[in-house]
Protein backbone atom coordinates (compact mmCIF):
# COMPACT_ATOMS: atom_id res chain seq x y z
CA UNK A 1 0.00 0.00 0.00
CA UNK A 2 1.12 3.74 -1.37
CA UNK A 3 1.32 6.37 1.46
CA UNK A 4 1.17 9.53 -1.28
CA UNK A 5 2.68 12.72 0.58
CA UNK A 6 0.90 15.36 1.19
CA UNK A 7 2.15 18.82 0.17
CA UNK A 8 1.70 22.82 -0.82
CA UNK A 9 0.60 24.32 -3.93
CA UNK A 10 3.52 26.15 -3.70
CA UNK A 11 5.93 22.96 -3.87
CA UNK A 12 3.93 21.75 -6.47
CA UNK A 13 4.77 24.51 -8.66
CA UNK A 14 8.87 24.55 -7.55
CA UNK A 15 8.60 21.06 -9.53
CA UNK A 16 6.86 22.57 -12.95
CA UNK A 17 9.97 23.72 -15.06
CA UNK A 18 10.47 26.47 -17.98
CA UNK A 19 9.32 24.65 -20.98
CA UNK A 20 7.14 22.01 -19.46
CA UNK A 21 3.87 20.82 -20.70
CA UNK A 22 1.14 20.36 -18.01
CA UNK A 23 -2.47 19.34 -18.46
CA UNK A 24 -5.51 20.24 -16.66
CA UNK A 25 -8.48 18.39 -15.48
CA UNK A 26 -12.14 19.34 -15.92
CA UNK A 27 -14.15 20.60 -18.39
CA UNK A 28 -15.31 24.67 -18.00
CA UNK A 29 -14.50 25.64 -14.33
CA UNK A 30 -15.94 22.37 -13.40
CA UNK A 31 -13.49 20.13 -12.32
CA UNK A 32 -10.78 22.26 -12.88
CA UNK A 33 -7.76 22.39 -10.26
CA UNK A 34 -7.95 25.86 -8.79
CA UNK A 35 -4.38 26.70 -6.32
CA UNK A 36 -1.49 24.83 -7.75
CA UNK A 37 -1.86 26.92 -11.33
CA UNK A 38 -1.97 29.65 -8.90
CA UNK A 39 1.39 28.73 -7.32
CA UNK A 40 2.67 28.83 -10.53
CA UNK A 41 1.61 32.29 -11.95
CA UNK A 42 3.23 32.85 -8.32
CA UNK A 43 6.63 31.37 -9.17
CA UNK A 44 6.72 32.43 -12.82
CA UNK A 45 6.37 36.09 -11.85
CA UNK A 46 9.16 35.42 -9.20
CA UNK A 47 11.38 33.76 -12.13
CA UNK A 48 10.62 36.90 -14.62
CA UNK A 49 11.66 39.30 -11.93
CA UNK A 50 14.60 37.96 -11.46
CA UNK A 51 15.40 37.70 -15.28
CA UNK A 52 14.87 34.08 -15.90
CA UNK A 53 12.53 32.64 -18.85
CA UNK A 54 9.53 30.99 -17.40
CA UNK A 55 6.69 29.50 -19.69
CA UNK A 56 4.34 26.17 -19.76
CA UNK A 57 2.45 24.72 -22.61
CA UNK A 58 -1.05 24.90 -21.47
CA UNK A 59 -3.13 21.57 -22.09
CA UNK A 60 -7.00 21.28 -20.37
CA UNK A 61 -10.52 19.93 -21.72
CA UNK A 62 -12.09 23.33 -22.50
CA UNK A 63 -12.35 26.09 -20.60
CA UNK A 64 -10.88 26.34 -17.05
CA UNK A 65 -10.87 27.66 -13.72
CA UNK A 66 -9.72 31.81 -13.43
CA UNK A 67 -6.82 30.31 -11.52
CA UNK A 68 -6.09 28.61 -14.26
CA UNK A 69 -6.35 30.67 -17.52
CA UNK A 70 -6.62 34.16 -15.94
CA UNK A 71 -3.94 33.61 -13.59
CA UNK A 72 -1.19 31.90 -15.71
CA UNK A 73 -1.95 34.68 -18.60
CA UNK A 74 -1.64 37.63 -16.34
CA UNK A 75 1.70 36.46 -15.17
CA UNK A 76 3.01 35.79 -18.80
CA UNK A 77 3.34 31.98 -17.70
CA UNK A 78 1.97 30.33 -21.13
CA UNK A 79 3.65 29.73 -24.43
CA UNK A 80 1.10 28.01 -25.70
CA UNK A 81 -2.50 26.44 -25.02
CA UNK A 82 -4.67 24.49 -26.42
CA UNK A 83 -8.02 23.37 -26.84
CA UNK A 84 -10.48 26.10 -25.42
CA UNK A 85 -10.28 28.98 -23.68
CA UNK A 86 -13.12 31.48 -22.64
CA UNK A 87 -10.95 33.82 -20.03
CA UNK A 88 -10.59 37.56 -21.01
CA UNK A 89 -6.91 37.88 -20.01
CA UNK A 90 -6.45 34.62 -22.00
CA UNK A 91 -7.75 35.90 -24.87
CA UNK A 92 -6.47 39.25 -24.92
CA UNK A 93 -2.77 37.82 -24.57
CA UNK A 94 -3.99 35.41 -27.49
CA UNK A 95 -5.68 37.82 -29.65
CA UNK A 96 -1.93 39.86 -28.90
CA UNK A 97 0.25 37.41 -30.12
CA UNK A 98 1.89 36.46 -27.16
CA UNK A 99 0.40 32.85 -26.68
CA UNK A 100 0.01 30.24 -29.50
CA UNK A 101 -3.28 29.37 -29.34
CA UNK A 102 -4.68 26.51 -31.71
CA UNK A 103 -8.25 25.60 -31.50
CA UNK A 104 -9.18 21.71 -32.10
CA UNK A 105 -12.51 19.59 -31.52
CA UNK A 106 -13.02 18.68 -28.14
CA UNK A 107 -13.66 15.08 -29.14
CA UNK A 108 -9.62 15.00 -30.78
CA UNK A 109 -7.51 15.64 -27.47
CA UNK A 110 -7.41 12.76 -25.85
CA UNK A 111 -6.70 10.99 -28.81
CA UNK A 112 -4.09 13.10 -29.88
CA UNK A 113 -2.55 13.02 -26.70
CA UNK A 114 -2.10 9.48 -26.65
CA UNK A 115 -0.92 10.06 -30.38
CA UNK A 116 1.54 11.97 -29.22
CA UNK A 117 1.00 14.71 -31.81
CA UNK A 118 0.95 17.57 -28.87
CA UNK A 119 4.59 16.15 -27.47
CA UNK A 120 5.28 14.61 -23.89
CA UNK A 121 3.00 15.94 -21.28
CA UNK A 122 5.30 16.42 -17.78
CA UNK A 123 2.57 17.61 -15.48
CA UNK A 124 -1.03 16.47 -14.99
CA UNK A 125 -2.57 18.67 -12.09
CA UNK A 126 -6.39 16.64 -11.39
CA UNK A 127 -8.91 17.62 -8.88
CA UNK A 128 -10.95 14.81 -7.16
CA UNK A 129 -12.98 14.70 -4.13
CA UNK A 130 -11.32 11.44 -3.20
CA UNK A 131 -7.95 9.32 -3.72
CA UNK A 132 -7.53 6.53 -2.33
CA UNK A 133 -3.38 5.21 -1.67
CA UNK A 134 -3.97 2.00 -3.81
CA UNK A 135 -4.78 4.99 -6.19
CA UNK A 136 -7.92 5.15 -7.30
CA UNK A 137 -9.32 8.75 -8.11
CA UNK A 138 -12.30 10.39 -7.96
CA UNK A 139 -13.09 13.53 -10.13
CA UNK A 140 -15.27 16.09 -9.20
CA UNK A 141 -17.80 17.93 -11.04
CA UNK A 142 -16.34 17.93 -14.49
CA UNK A 143 -14.01 15.06 -16.49
CA UNK A 144 -13.09 16.38 -19.48
CA UNK A 145 -9.56 14.59 -20.69
CA UNK A 146 -8.59 13.96 -17.08
CA UNK A 147 -8.42 9.88 -17.44
CA UNK A 148 -5.99 10.17 -20.51
CA UNK A 149 -4.19 13.08 -19.10
CA UNK A 150 -3.47 10.65 -15.64
CA UNK A 151 -2.62 7.47 -17.99
CA UNK A 152 -0.14 9.77 -20.13
CA UNK A 153 1.40 12.41 -17.87
CA UNK A 154 4.90 11.89 -16.34
CA UNK A 155 3.86 12.98 -13.04
CA UNK A 156 0.62 13.27 -11.71
CA UNK A 157 -0.27 16.00 -8.87
CA UNK A 158 -3.76 15.74 -6.92
CA UNK A 159 -5.92 18.68 -5.89
CA UNK A 160 -8.20 17.15 -3.55
CA UNK A 161 -11.22 19.75 -3.35
CA UNK A 162 -13.05 19.01 0.15
CA UNK A 163 -15.81 21.73 -1.30
CA UNK A 164 -16.93 18.61 -3.39
CA UNK A 165 -18.97 15.84 -1.60
CA UNK A 166 -17.31 12.18 -1.72
CA UNK A 167 -20.72 10.98 -2.49
CA UNK A 168 -19.88 12.23 -6.19
CA UNK A 169 -18.22 8.64 -6.88
CA UNK A 170 -20.73 6.58 -8.98
CA UNK A 171 -21.72 9.26 -11.06
CA UNK A 172 -18.90 8.67 -13.61
CA UNK A 173 -18.29 6.81 -16.20
CA UNK A 174 -14.33 6.48 -17.46
CA UNK A 175 -13.56 4.95 -20.63
CA UNK A 176 -11.12 5.22 -22.89
CA UNK A 177 -11.02 3.86 -26.33
CA UNK A 178 -8.17 1.39 -28.00
CA UNK A 179 -6.19 3.42 -30.33
CA UNK A 180 -5.88 2.13 -34.00
CA UNK A 181 -5.36 -0.30 -35.17
CA UNK A 182 -6.97 -2.33 -32.31
CA UNK A 183 -9.98 0.25 -31.66
CA UNK A 184 -13.69 -1.39 -31.85
CA UNK A 185 -16.83 0.14 -31.77
CA UNK A 186 -17.49 2.11 -28.49
CA UNK A 187 -20.30 0.40 -26.43
CA UNK A 188 -22.55 3.50 -25.92
CA UNK A 189 -26.08 2.35 -27.69
CA UNK A 190 -28.57 4.98 -25.44
CA UNK A 191 -27.60 8.17 -23.16
CA UNK A 192 -27.78 5.82 -19.94
CA UNK A 193 -25.52 3.02 -20.66
CA UNK A 194 -22.44 2.47 -18.36
CA UNK A 195 -19.63 0.97 -20.04
CA UNK A 196 -16.59 2.18 -17.68
CA UNK A 197 -15.20 2.51 -14.19
CA UNK A 198 -16.28 5.10 -11.58
CA UNK A 199 -12.59 5.84 -11.25
CA UNK A 200 -9.71 6.42 -13.19
CA UNK A 201 -7.17 3.62 -11.67
CA UNK A 202 -3.53 4.86 -11.37
CA UNK A 203 -0.34 3.48 -10.13
CA UNK A 204 -0.52 5.86 -6.46
CA UNK A 205 3.77 6.18 -6.92
CA UNK A 206 3.03 8.23 -9.99
CA UNK A 207 1.64 10.64 -7.59
CA UNK A 208 3.40 12.50 -6.38
CA UNK A 209 1.71 14.52 -4.05
CA UNK A 210 -1.77 15.87 -2.85
CA UNK A 211 -2.77 19.21 -2.25
CA UNK A 212 -5.54 19.96 -0.17
CA UNK A 213 -8.15 22.58 -1.10
CA UNK A 214 -11.97 23.56 -0.40
CA UNK A 215 -12.17 26.15 -3.45
CA UNK A 216 -15.87 25.80 -5.11
CA UNK A 217 -15.99 26.26 -8.75
CA UNK A 218 -16.27 29.74 -10.29
CA UNK A 219 -19.99 28.60 -11.38
CA UNK A 220 -21.46 30.95 -14.32
CA UNK A 221 -23.76 33.49 -13.69
CA UNK A 222 -26.83 33.03 -16.15
CA UNK A 223 -29.07 35.97 -16.95
CA UNK A 224 -32.70 35.91 -17.16
CA UNK A 225 -34.28 34.51 -20.21
CA UNK A 226 -35.64 37.92 -21.87
CA UNK A 227 -37.83 38.44 -24.92
CA UNK A 228 -35.32 37.13 -27.90
CA UNK A 229 -33.77 34.41 -26.30
CA UNK A 230 -37.72 32.89 -25.26
CA UNK A 231 -38.82 33.41 -29.08
CA UNK A 232 -35.42 31.43 -30.20
CA UNK A 233 -36.40 28.94 -27.59
CA UNK A 234 -40.20 28.96 -29.03
CA UNK A 235 -39.17 29.03 -32.28
CA UNK A 236 -36.89 25.78 -32.46
CA UNK A 237 -39.21 24.19 -30.03
CA UNK A 238 -41.93 24.34 -32.61
CA UNK A 239 -39.97 23.20 -35.33
CA UNK A 240 -39.11 19.84 -33.53
CA UNK A 241 -42.52 19.72 -32.70
CA UNK A 242 -43.18 19.87 -36.91
CA UNK A 243 -40.66 17.58 -37.67
CA UNK A 244 -41.97 14.87 -34.99
CA UNK A 245 -45.74 15.62 -36.88
CA UNK A 246 -44.11 14.81 -40.28
CA UNK A 247 -42.83 11.68 -39.13
CA UNK A 248 -39.06 12.86 -39.13
CA UNK A 249 -38.27 12.65 -35.44
CA UNK A 250 -39.64 9.84 -33.68
CA UNK A 251 -42.80 10.30 -31.00
CA UNK A 252 -40.57 8.99 -28.03
CA UNK A 253 -38.31 12.03 -29.16
CA UNK A 254 -34.25 12.08 -29.77
CA UNK A 255 -31.89 12.85 -27.46
CA UNK A 256 -30.78 16.54 -26.96
CA UNK A 257 -27.09 18.20 -27.88
CA UNK A 258 -27.15 21.88 -26.07
CA UNK A 259 -24.54 24.56 -26.45
CA UNK A 260 -23.87 26.75 -23.26
CA UNK A 261 -25.36 29.66 -22.36
CA UNK A 262 -28.93 31.90 -21.94
CA UNK A 263 -30.20 31.20 -25.11
CA UNK A 264 -29.27 27.32 -24.62
CA UNK A 265 -30.84 27.27 -21.33
CA UNK A 266 -33.83 29.19 -23.06
CA UNK A 267 -34.00 26.47 -25.90
CA UNK A 268 -34.15 23.76 -23.61
CA UNK A 269 -36.87 25.34 -21.47
CA UNK A 270 -39.07 25.94 -24.04
CA UNK A 271 -38.48 22.28 -25.22
CA UNK A 272 -39.34 21.35 -21.62
CA UNK A 273 -42.54 23.76 -21.64
CA UNK A 274 -43.37 22.73 -24.86
CA UNK A 275 -46.93 20.39 -24.08
CA UNK A 276 -46.15 17.91 -27.59
CA UNK A 277 -42.77 17.31 -26.48
CA UNK A 278 -42.33 14.11 -24.32
CA UNK A 279 -39.63 13.98 -21.44
CA UNK A 280 -36.40 13.55 -22.91
CA UNK A 281 -32.79 12.37 -22.70
CA UNK A 282 -29.72 14.72 -23.35
CA UNK A 283 -26.76 13.23 -24.27
CA UNK A 284 -24.30 16.59 -24.63
CA UNK A 285 -20.92 18.29 -22.97
CA UNK A 286 -22.44 20.70 -20.66
CA UNK A 287 -25.06 20.01 -18.19
CA UNK A 288 -26.07 23.45 -16.91
CA UNK A 289 -28.94 24.80 -14.61
CA UNK A 290 -31.55 24.72 -16.85
CA UNK A 291 -31.11 20.72 -17.29
CA UNK A 292 -31.62 20.52 -13.71
CA UNK A 293 -34.54 22.50 -12.99
CA UNK A 294 -36.03 20.74 -15.68
CA UNK A 295 -34.99 17.09 -14.31
CA UNK A 296 -36.91 17.96 -11.15
CA UNK A 297 -40.08 18.72 -13.41
CA UNK A 298 -40.45 15.42 -15.09
CA UNK A 299 -39.14 17.05 -18.67
CA UNK A 300 -35.46 15.37 -18.86
CA UNK A 301 -35.40 11.74 -18.33
CA UNK A 302 -31.85 11.40 -18.04
CA UNK A 303 -28.50 13.60 -19.31
CA UNK A 304 -24.87 12.37 -19.91
CA UNK A 305 -22.38 14.75 -20.45
CA UNK A 306 -18.95 15.70 -19.63
CA UNK A 307 -19.52 18.37 -16.83
CA UNK A 308 -21.81 20.20 -14.27
CA UNK A 309 -21.42 23.95 -15.01
CA UNK A 310 -23.71 24.61 -12.73
CA UNK A 311 -24.17 28.32 -11.18
CA UNK A 312 -23.64 28.32 -7.42
CA UNK A 313 -27.07 28.28 -5.80
CA UNK A 314 -27.42 24.75 -8.27
CA UNK A 315 -24.62 23.11 -7.36
CA UNK A 316 -25.84 23.23 -3.82
CA UNK A 317 -29.14 22.06 -4.77
CA UNK A 318 -27.78 19.29 -6.86
CA UNK A 319 -25.56 18.22 -3.43
CA UNK A 320 -28.58 18.84 -1.39
CA UNK A 321 -30.42 16.05 -3.28
CA UNK A 322 -27.79 14.02 -4.75
CA UNK A 323 -29.01 10.87 -4.25
CA UNK A 324 -32.52 11.84 -6.13
CA UNK A 325 -30.19 12.55 -9.56
CA UNK A 326 -27.89 9.70 -8.93
CA UNK A 327 -29.83 7.38 -11.51
CA UNK A 328 -30.52 10.70 -13.93
CA UNK A 329 -26.65 11.82 -14.65
CA UNK A 330 -23.45 9.91 -15.85
CA UNK A 331 -20.62 12.20 -16.49
CA UNK A 332 -18.00 10.99 -19.01
CA UNK A 333 -14.79 12.05 -20.44
CA UNK A 334 -15.09 14.39 -23.86
CA UNK A 335 -13.77 11.34 -25.78
CA UNK A 336 -16.96 10.16 -25.32
CA UNK A 337 -19.28 12.75 -25.00
CA UNK A 338 -18.46 14.06 -28.14
CA UNK A 339 -17.69 11.20 -29.91
CA UNK A 340 -18.80 11.36 -33.61
CA UNK A 341 -19.57 7.56 -33.77
CA UNK A 342 -21.49 7.82 -30.78
CA UNK A 343 -23.13 11.29 -31.87
CA UNK A 344 -24.24 9.42 -35.11
CA UNK A 345 -25.43 6.10 -33.73
CA UNK A 346 -27.93 7.77 -30.98
CA UNK A 347 -29.44 10.27 -33.17
CA UNK A 348 -28.80 13.69 -31.62
CA UNK A 349 -30.32 16.51 -32.31
CA UNK A 350 -27.51 19.37 -32.44
CA UNK A 351 -28.07 23.34 -30.99
CA UNK A 352 -25.22 25.45 -30.66
CA UNK A 353 -24.72 29.06 -30.86
CA UNK A 354 -23.04 31.24 -33.67
CA UNK A 355 -21.53 34.26 -33.78
CA UNK A 356 -22.33 35.11 -37.40
CA UNK A 357 -24.01 32.88 -40.25
CA UNK A 358 -24.09 33.54 -43.84
CA UNK A 359 -27.06 33.46 -46.30
CA UNK A 360 -25.01 29.89 -47.44
CA UNK A 361 -25.53 28.15 -44.43
CA UNK A 362 -21.76 28.84 -43.24
CA UNK A 363 -21.29 29.41 -39.62
CA UNK A 364 -18.58 31.13 -37.71
CA UNK A 365 -18.12 30.49 -33.82
CA UNK A 366 -15.19 31.55 -33.12
CA UNK A 367 -13.42 34.50 -34.05
CA UNK A 368 -14.84 38.71 -34.44
CA UNK A 369 -14.30 40.07 -37.90
CA UNK A 370 -12.43 36.96 -38.65
CA UNK A 371 -9.06 37.71 -36.89
CA UNK A 372 -10.02 38.03 -33.44
CA UNK A 373 -10.21 35.04 -31.36
CA UNK A 374 -13.30 34.79 -28.81
CA UNK A 375 -13.34 31.25 -26.83
CA UNK A 376 -12.88 28.28 -30.04
CA UNK A 377 -14.91 25.56 -31.99
CA UNK A 378 -15.23 23.38 -28.28
CA UNK A 379 -17.46 20.33 -29.13
CA UNK A 380 -19.87 22.48 -31.83
CA UNK A 381 -17.97 20.68 -34.52
CA UNK A 382 -18.42 16.88 -33.19
CA UNK A 383 -22.09 17.08 -32.91
CA UNK A 384 -22.64 19.44 -35.95
CA UNK A 385 -20.83 16.86 -38.84
CA UNK A 386 -22.76 14.36 -37.08
CA UNK A 387 -26.01 15.12 -35.61
CA UNK A 388 -29.38 13.95 -36.89
CA UNK A 389 -30.21 17.52 -37.24
CA UNK A 390 -28.09 19.87 -36.44
CA UNK A 391 -28.76 23.49 -35.69
CA UNK A 392 -27.56 26.97 -35.33
CA UNK A 393 -29.11 29.88 -32.53
CA UNK A 394 -27.91 33.07 -32.49
CA UNK A 395 -30.32 36.86 -31.75
CA UNK A 396 -30.27 38.52 -35.28
CA UNK A 397 -28.68 41.31 -33.97
CA UNK A 398 -26.06 42.35 -31.29
CA UNK A 399 -24.97 45.45 -29.92
CA UNK A 400 -28.22 47.23 -29.95
CA UNK A 401 -28.74 46.48 -33.74
CA UNK A 402 -25.61 48.03 -35.24
CA UNK A 403 -24.26 43.97 -35.61
CA UNK A 404 -26.50 41.79 -37.90
CA UNK A 405 -25.37 38.14 -36.96
CA UNK A 406 -26.76 37.01 -40.39
CA UNK A 407 -23.94 38.84 -43.01
CA UNK A 408 -23.33 38.19 -47.02
CA UNK A 409 -20.27 36.01 -46.28
CA UNK A 410 -18.86 34.80 -42.93
CA UNK A 411 -15.83 36.14 -41.78
CA UNK A 412 -13.95 33.11 -40.51
CA UNK A 413 -15.51 29.37 -41.11
CA UNK A 414 -16.27 27.18 -38.63
CA UNK A 415 -19.07 25.24 -39.81
CA UNK A 416 -20.00 24.57 -43.77
CA UNK A 417 -23.11 24.96 -45.14
CA UNK A 418 -22.33 20.75 -45.73
CA UNK A 419 -22.86 20.80 -42.37
CA UNK A 420 -25.51 23.20 -41.12
CA UNK A 421 -28.95 22.10 -41.65
CA UNK A 422 -31.24 24.44 -39.90
CA UNK A 423 -30.52 28.09 -38.85
CA UNK A 424 -33.00 29.27 -35.73
CA UNK A 425 -33.24 33.41 -34.94
CA UNK A 426 -36.17 35.18 -32.87
CA UNK A 427 -37.77 35.93 -36.23
CA UNK A 428 -37.71 32.20 -37.13
CA UNK A 429 -36.34 29.27 -38.50
CA UNK A 430 -34.70 28.10 -41.60
CA UNK A 431 -34.29 24.84 -42.78
CA UNK A 432 -31.65 24.58 -45.15
CA UNK A 433 -32.32 20.75 -45.59
CA UNK A 434 -32.13 20.07 -49.50
CA UNK A 435 -31.77 23.57 -50.38
CA UNK A 436 -29.55 25.10 -53.46
CA UNK A 437 -27.56 27.70 -52.43
CA UNK A 438 -29.13 30.54 -53.78
CA UNK A 439 -32.47 28.87 -51.70
CA UNK A 440 -30.72 29.13 -48.88
CA UNK A 441 -29.59 32.94 -49.10
CA UNK A 442 -33.60 33.80 -49.36
CA UNK A 443 -34.57 31.39 -47.17
CA UNK A 444 -32.21 32.54 -44.11
CA UNK A 445 -32.69 36.31 -45.21
CA UNK A 446 -36.58 35.96 -45.03
CA UNK A 447 -36.75 33.87 -41.76
CA UNK A 448 -33.83 35.03 -40.00
CA UNK A 449 -32.87 38.33 -40.43
CA UNK A 450 -33.69 41.21 -38.69
CA UNK A 451 -35.50 43.37 -40.96
CA UNK A 452 -33.56 46.68 -40.98
CA UNK A 453 -31.26 44.35 -42.50
CA UNK A 454 -32.74 42.30 -45.05
CA UNK A 455 -33.33 45.08 -47.80
CA UNK A 456 -29.18 45.62 -47.88
CA UNK A 457 -28.86 41.73 -47.78
CA UNK A 458 -31.08 40.94 -50.29
CA UNK A 459 -28.98 43.69 -52.36
CA UNK A 460 -25.78 42.39 -51.79
CA UNK A 461 -27.23 38.48 -52.79
CA UNK A 462 -28.53 40.60 -56.38
CA UNK A 463 -24.92 42.22 -56.98
CA UNK A 464 -24.03 38.27 -57.40
CA UNK A 465 -26.12 37.73 -59.93
CA UNK A 466 -27.35 34.76 -61.48
CA UNK A 467 -24.64 31.73 -60.13
CA UNK A 468 -24.73 28.57 -58.31
CA UNK A 469 -23.58 30.68 -55.15
CA UNK A 470 -24.92 34.06 -56.11
CA UNK A 471 -22.19 35.69 -54.04
CA UNK A 472 -20.31 39.42 -55.05
CA UNK A 473 -17.25 39.09 -53.96
CA UNK A 474 -16.23 42.85 -53.74
CA UNK A 475 -19.02 43.13 -51.61
CA UNK A 476 -18.78 40.21 -49.60
CA UNK A 477 -17.51 42.01 -46.46
CA UNK A 478 -19.16 45.20 -46.72
CA UNK A 479 -20.70 44.58 -43.52
CA UNK A 480 -17.61 44.23 -41.84
CA UNK A 481 -16.08 46.69 -42.91
CA UNK A 482 -18.56 48.83 -42.27
CA UNK A 483 -18.44 47.77 -38.96
CA UNK A 484 -15.08 47.93 -38.54
CA UNK A 485 -14.53 51.86 -39.89
CA UNK A 486 -18.06 52.94 -38.61
CA UNK A 487 -19.29 50.76 -35.49
CA UNK A 488 -22.45 49.82 -37.02
CA UNK A 489 -23.07 47.56 -40.19
CA UNK A 490 -25.23 49.20 -41.59
CA UNK A 491 -23.91 51.18 -44.89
Amino acid sequence: MCSIPRMTAEEAAAMIKHGDTVAFSGFTPAGSPKIISRAIAAHAETEHAAGRDYKIGVISGASTDPGVDGALARANAVSFRTPYQSDKDMRTAINAGCIRFFDMHLSMVAQNVRYGFLGPIHHAIIEACDVTDEGEIVLTSGVGCAPTFIHQADRIFIELNKAHSKKLRGFHDIYEPADPPHRKEIPVYTSRDRVGSDVVAVDPYRIVGIIETDQADAGPTFRDIDETTQKIGDNVANFLVGEMKAGRIPDSFLPIQSGVGETANAVLCALGNHPDIPAFDMYTEVIQDAVLKLMKEGKISFASGSSLTFSADTMKEFYDDIEFYREKIILRPQEITNNPEVARRLGIISCNTALEADVFGNINSTHVLGSKMMNGIGGSGDFTRNAYISMFICPSTQKGGKISTIVPQVSHVDHTEHSVQVIATEWGVADLRGKAPNERARLIIERCAHPTFRGELLNNLAEGGISHTPQDLQTAYEFHESFRKTGNMHS
